[in-house]
C-alpha cells in the first residue's frame, strides 16, 4: 500500500549488464599476455647484457607473481564482500548490500545480490504489515463482543435473543474480517474480489455509529483498572441527505473505511468534541460521497500526500485529547486500499475546522448490452 522496502526491489540493470569491456575473461587473458611479456622482455635484456639466465628467471616469476596477487585481489575481495553479505541476510538482516562499482561478472553478481535482498527486505516488510494489520482490525469486534459478554456475566444484560444476536453478528464479523484481511498479502499481486449490493445508508451508518460508541464504552471499562485512559467524550452525529440514501457497494469494505476514519477523528478530537459522518449522493445513480470531519487541530496540507501511507501517525507527536493513544498508523492505509478496490477516491479535503476526509464511490458498472 506504499512505498518503502517494497519499491526497492525494482532495481534497473546497469547498461553494462550484456556486454562487458572489462570481464573477468579479459583480465585473466591480459594476465597471460602481460606475464610472457615480461618474460620475453627480460630474456631479450639478458641475451643484450649477457646477465646469467638464473636471475632473469627469478625476476621474471617475482614480477608474475606480483601482477598475479594483484589480479586475484581484485578478484577475491568482491567475493568476500559477497560473502559476508549472503551471510547476514541469512541471519535475517537485509539491510546490507554488495557494491557494485565493477563493470564484469562479479558486478552483475553483486547487482544480482542487492535485488534479491531488495525482494526479501521488501517480502519481511510485508509480512509484518500483515500482522500489524489483522492485530488492527480484529480489535474492534473483539472488544465489542467483549462487552456483550462481560454485561450478561456481571448482570449487567440478560442472555436474550436480542443480546445474543448482537454477540452472534460481532462473532460474524470476526470471522469476515479474519479472511478479509488476510487478503492484504494478496494487494500487489492480484484483485481481490469485491461482494457489491445495494443497502441503505441511513440504517447501515448508524450501525457503524452505535458500534464505536459500544467499542469505546467497553475500551473504557477495560482500560479503567489499568490506570490508563480511552475516549468517551467525543459525540458521533451522523448526517445523511436523502434519508432514504441508497449505494452499491461491499458493505464490509466499507465497514473498514468508516470505522477506521472514525477511530482515526476520535482519537484526534479535542475534549468533548464532536465528529460528524456526513453521506450525500454522489453524481452517478446509486454512487456515494462520505465525509468524515472532526473539530482537532487538523492536518497540514503539506502532509495531506502521507496521510494514507502505512505507519504514517502525522507530524503530531501526542493525541489530542484525554486517554487516546498513537494508534498503529494502518487505518487511513487500510481505508485507502478499501477504496481503491471500489475504484473510488479519498483524500483530505479543505475545512474550515479540523480535518474533512471525503470519499468518493462509484454507483454500479453499467450492464454492456
Amino acid at each position: 500500500m506504499s512505498g518503502g522496502p517494497a519499491g526497492r526491489g525494482q532495481r534497473k540493470k546497469q547498461p553494462w549488464g550484456g556486454v562487458r569491456p572489462f570481464s573477468i575473461k579479459t583480465k585473466l587473458g591480459a594476465l597471460v599476455v602481460v606475464s610472457v611479456l615480461i618474460t620475453t622482455g627480460l630474456s631479450v635484456i639478458a641475451v643484450h647484457t649477457k646477465t646469467e639466465l638464473r636471475f632473469i628467471t627469478v625476476f621474471s616469476m617475482i614480477a608474475t607473481l606480483l601482477i598475479t596477487q594483484f589480479v586475484a585481489h581484485s578478484l577475491t575481495a568482491p567475493l568476500d564482500d559477497m560473502n559476508a553479505v549472503a551471510r547476514s541476510i541469512s541471519h535475517g538482516d537485509y539491510t546490507r548490500r554488495v557494491r557494485e562499482s565493477r563493470r564484469d561478472e562479479l558486478g552483475d553478481l553483486a547487482q544480482t545480490i542487492n535485488v534479491m535482498a531488495d525482494e526479501l527486505e521488501a517480502q519481511d516488510s510485508q509480512r509484518k504489515e500483515l500482522v500489524a494489520n489483522v492485530s488492527h482490525e480484529l480489535r474492534t469486534p473483539i472488544a465489542g463482543l467483549r462487552a456483550v459478554l462481560e454485561n450478561i456475566v456481571d448482570g449487567v444484560t440478560r442472555a436474550d435473543p436480542e443480546t445474543m444476536r448482537t454477540a452472534l453478528k460481532q462473532t460474524e464479523r470476526l470471522g469476515r474480517l479474519v479472511e478479509t484481511l488476510l487478503d492484504l498479502s494478496r494487494l500487489d499481486n492480484g484483485v481481490v474480489p469485491l461482494r457489491r449490493r445495494r443497502f441503505e445508508v441511513w440504517p447501515y451508518l448508524s450501525g457503524i455509529l452505535k458500534e464505536a460508541n459500544m467499542v469505546a464504552s467497553a475500551r473504557a471499562s477495560m482500560a479503567s483498572g489499568s490506570g490508563s485512559h480511552t475516549r468517551t467524550d467525543v459525540h458521533l452525529h451522523l448526517d445523511v441527505s436523502p434519508p432514504e440514501l441508497v449505494a452499491h457497494a461491499d458493505p464490509e469494505r466499507i465497514h473498514q473505511v468508516v470505522a477506521n476514519l472514525i477511530d482515526n477523528a476520535v482519537k484526534h478530537s479535542p475534549p468533548h468534541g464532536r465528529v460528524t459522518v456526513r453521506a450525500r449522493q454522489g453524481a452517478e445513480p446509486e454512487s456515494l460521497e462520505l465525509e468524515v470531519l472532526d473539530e482537532g487541530p487538523g492536518i497540514p496540507r503539506t502532509e495531506w500526500h502521507r496521510v494514507f501511507e502505512r505507519f504514517n501517525r502525522g507530524s503530531v507527536n501526542r493525541p489530542h485529547g484525554p486517554g487516546s493513544d498513537g494508534g498503529t498508523g494502518l487505518g487511513l492505509a487500510i481505508a485507502r486500499w478499501a477504496v481503491d478496490l471500489h475504484g473510488g477516491r479519498i483524500g483530505v479535503a479543505e475545512s474550515e475546522r479540523g480535518c474533512r476526509i471525503l470519499i468518493t464511490l462509484p454507483g454500479p458498472s453499467p450492464v454492456p448490452s
